[in-house]
């Protein structure tokens, strides 16, 4: 398996923690500039993650985690329970789809560049959605018909793998994250973790000195 990615890129950590967290050996492909013609062959879209593995590349990481959890599904990152495997994948889903794309570089300097925001104003823009993605994160889990060690199970999984990435974008945006106990309790447990620090951006090949 070949897994490009970038440090700092998000999406690739969510990917990287569950390669850990099922054991599985890989190569870290590094990316240092998305506008490359050989990247491109690699994923059209030019975003970042994308696996290579047995002839095929895999691109978006929710569906590279899906297809890792098919072809390993020991140990598995999604609850026993039917209804807890369901909130596990909605709970990914709020931050894959909903939070990560206010995060995309792309985005904010369209935003900048054609629409002329300034730094104040993209902070501001971030903050506004990020704090809607964080208050139905934390609602979700307030109602979970039982208390569990992490998020759905007792062990962590899919759901933590989206939320920590999640969690060191709103630190680095200098979102207020003291509403959000369960988040933060959550995100605390799991970055004192081996996979989790394994997967961390500064743990990885390119992470500047």
């Amino acid at each position: 398996m070949r897994l490009h990615t970038r440090y700092q890129n998000s999406a690739g950590e969510r990917v990287r923690i569950v390669l850990e967290l099922k054991s599985l050996a890989y190569d870290y492909v590094a990316i240092p500039s998305l506008s490359g013609a050989d990247y491109r062959c690699i994923n059209p879209q030019l975003l970042m993650p994308a696996l290579e593995i047995d002839g095929h590349v895999v691109t978006q990481s929710l569906a590279i985690i899906e297809l890792l959890e098919e072809l390993y599904p020991d140990p598995s990152i999604l609850p026993a329970a039917p209804f807890a495997r369901a909130g596990a994948r909605a709970f990914a889903a709020v931050i894959a789809a909903d939070l990560h794309p206010v995060t995309v570089n792309r985005v904010r300097r369209y935003l900048a560049e054609e629409l002329g925001a300034g730094d104040a104003v993209l902070a501001e823009w971030y903050r506004h959605w990020a704090k809607l993605a964080l208050e139905t994160l934390e609602a979700l889990l307030k109602r979970r018909d039982h208390a569990t060690r992490f998020a759905y199970s007792d062990t962590p999984g899919l759901a933590e793998a989206c939320l920590v990435p999640a969690m060191r974008n709103a630190r680095r945006f200098d979102c207020d994250l003291s509403p959000y106990p369960l988040l933060r309790e959550l995100d605390g447990q799991c970055r004192d973790l081996v996979p989790f620090r394994r997967a961390a951006p500064e743990s990885q090949p390119d992470f500047p000195a």
